[in-house]
């Protein structure tokens, strides 16, 4: 399951929205339960997992449960897929941007 592709839909999804930003904020730094997570954001630690599907889902995050506590942390594989994501889609932008100017040059010196 763990090597399963990034569905990029998955991903945006997971990111749109600024909760998720800020629990995966939460752990840039190191992993951390479940209630720490829960506490700075003000919000239910049920809320928190629900949030932490998308996550995982999207590959974002990864959880363990070691006896009662539930611990998270960053997972790379969606940060990869989107960074593969706007790698493709800015080379291909500069390509169209790069052939504009060239368009743009060539109508100067026929000018």
């Amino acid at each position: 399951m763990r090597n399963r592709p990034v569905d990029i839909d998955r991903l945006f999804h997971a990111l749109g929205d600024p909760t998720r930003r800020a629990i995966l904020d939460g752990l840039v730094d190191r992993p951390q339960s479940v209630s720490q997570l829960a506490q700075p954001l003000g919000i239910t630690v049920t809320a928190v997992m629900q949030h932490l599907e998308i996550l995982e889902a999207a590959r974002l995050a990864h959880t363990e449960k070691l006896g009662r506590v539930r611990t998270c942390r960053v997972e790379a594989a969606g940060f990869r897929a989107l960074e593969q994501w706007i790698r493709d889609h800015r080379t291909a932008w500069e390509r169209k941007l790069d052939r504009l100017g060239q368009l743009l040059a060539e109508e100067d010196e026929i000018r």
